[in-house]
């Protein structure tokens, strides 16, 4: 608990909207995606960046610690406090009254509180879209702060090369606020200082509001389910497929037969797409793209695609043993409710990793193998963005296996899995999911002490306030 006198001056700041301390009404920003939970001292909701610096610059003063939240659907305790009840949580949802679209320029100004869904909805009728594809339905200023990638990063790149702009509210005494919001591509005038922000947890400043890139909508697409020969034949898939059709590949997911099975038992608007309906061990998701309308003449994406399909079964490779073309929203609504349908199998230990491109499969045979000798009774169900070397590297344990009671289990799963995917692999313990207080521990081991010290002398600098739950 922090003092009344505390409340009273916050809420003095924000008005009976923007604080919240009533327990049923921060029980939801106390409550993570995945199995966290905390408890906040309070819920500032501040609805303007001029809001957010008194906010942060109080707390600065008054030594109270600060953890931004945008739309809490981060998966490691990244955006809740913890259970101290002594961290107030600073939600974004409110920042929503930025909207300026440049169609020429192809950019947009919002607010860091629009969610995702939401955007795309304002740029429908403009033919332009952010092209960041989660399963999730974040908010902006979260996928900025966490750098998320998602399912077309092949194409498309991650949320940090698709922005150019961003205005941020420093964790310091006055809570200084930095505009960085240029709508320039090309602008080599010194230091970057927008990259300082895109992917640190929120730590290092508090983002109200963005300018982002934006690309020409897809008017047609085309997508397939491959099942490979073997998982050692899935690089010599991806590769085929990239020198086929190029800058017309925007997705290339696998999916494990444990993942893709999970889903078609717990989700039940699914229909199976498989023959005899016997799901493959594993599947891939490919999907091929064009912004333009179609043009009299030119062979539909479905055509394209099946064409390519056919000469890579006349390969003497031979990676692909099926394929089905199928309407691209029932073959993503598949793609999509993995993560549903794994999390109904049992209790769920979720890992993030990236890898060079070539080690994924490897890595996914390795832990098959040893999986038993370590941890028997565990089920493997990854799932992932093969195309830019990421996997979501699930683990499901029964929801009556004892050792759910030991506290040391998940931390002893966790320290082997890490081990194996960063010392032997070469891979990054979090590819996407940022860092958060689920992997502190694991920055702070497998990051370099020079790296370390640079960031938290940059954090020293931008923020000197305790602001967010990541300690750089």
């Amino acid at each position: 608990m922090i003092e009344a006198r505390h409340i009273e001056a916050l809420n003095s700041l924000l008005g009976e909207k923007g604080l919240l301390t009533e327990a049923a009404d921060v029980t939801a920003y106390e409550t993570g995606a995945r199995y966290d939970r905390g408890k906040a001292a309070f819920v500032a909701r501040p609805a303007s960046t001029k809001e957010v610096s008194a906010v942060v610059a109080y707390c600065v003063r008054n030594d109270i610690a600060l953890v931004p939240q945008s739309g809490n659907t981060g998966l490691v305790s990244g955006s809740t406090p913890d259970d101290s009840g002594r961290q107030g949580v600073l939600s974004l949802e409110r920042q929503t009254s930025t909207y300026e679209l440049d169609r020429v320029n192809r950019t947009v100004k919002v607010g860091a509180g629009l969610r995702l869904s939401d955007l795309n909805g304002k740029l429908q009728e403009s033919g332009l879209f952010f092209p960041i594809d989660l399963g999730a339905d974040p908010l902006v200023g979260g996928m900025i702060a966490t750098n998320t990638g998602g399912s077309r990063f092949l194409r498309y790149g991650d949320v940090r090369r698709n922005t150019l702009g961003l205005t941020v509210v420093l964790a310091d005494e006055t809570g200084t606020v930095l505009d960085l919001s240029s709508s320039l591509r090309k602008n080599n005038t010194g230091v970057d200082w927008k990259q300082f922000f895109i992917g640190t947890s929120g730590a290092f400043g508090v983002i109200t509001e963005c300018v982002l890139n934006l690309e020409p909508a897809p008017r047609q697409t085309a997508t397939a389910l491959l099942v490979p020969t073997s998982g050692e034949q899935v690089p010599t898939l991806l590769f085929a497929m990239e020198e086929a059709l190029g800058r017309y590949l925007s997705a290339f997911e696998g999916m494990s037969g444990n993942a893709v099975r999970a889903a078609l038992d717990h989700v039940p608007s699914l229909r199976n797409p498989f023959q005899g309906g016997i799901v493959p061990e594993y599947v891939i998701l490919a999907e091929i793209s064009r912004s333009n309308l179609p043009r009299e003449g030119e062979q539909p994406l479905d055509g394209v695609l099946e064409e390519v399909l056919a000469c890579l079964w006349e390969r003497e490779d031979a990676a692909l043993a099926d394929a089905l073309v199928g309407p691209p929203h029932e073959i993503w609504a598949l793609r999509h409710a993995l993560s549903e349908g794994v999390k109904h199998m049992g209790r769920l230990i979720a890992f993030d990793l990236s890898f060079r491109r070539g080690d994924i499969m490897r890595f996914l045979a390795h832990m098959r193998a040893e999986m038993p000798k370590h941890f028997p009774g565990i089920t493997i169900c990854d799932f992932g963005h093969i195309g830019d070397g990421g996997v979501h590297f699930n683990l499901v344990v029964d929801k009556n296996d004892p050792r759910l009671v030991d506290t040391g289990f998940e931390m002893a799963l966790r320290e082997w899995v890490f081990a194996v995917a960063v010392e032997e692999f070469g891979g990054s313990f979090s590819a996407e999911h940022a860092i958060g207080r689920k992997n502190q521990a694991f920055y702070n081991k497998y990051t370099p002490a020079e790296i370390r010290r640079l960031a938290s002398g940059l954090k020293a600098i931008t923020s000197p306030g305790a602001l967010g739950a990541v300690t750089f």
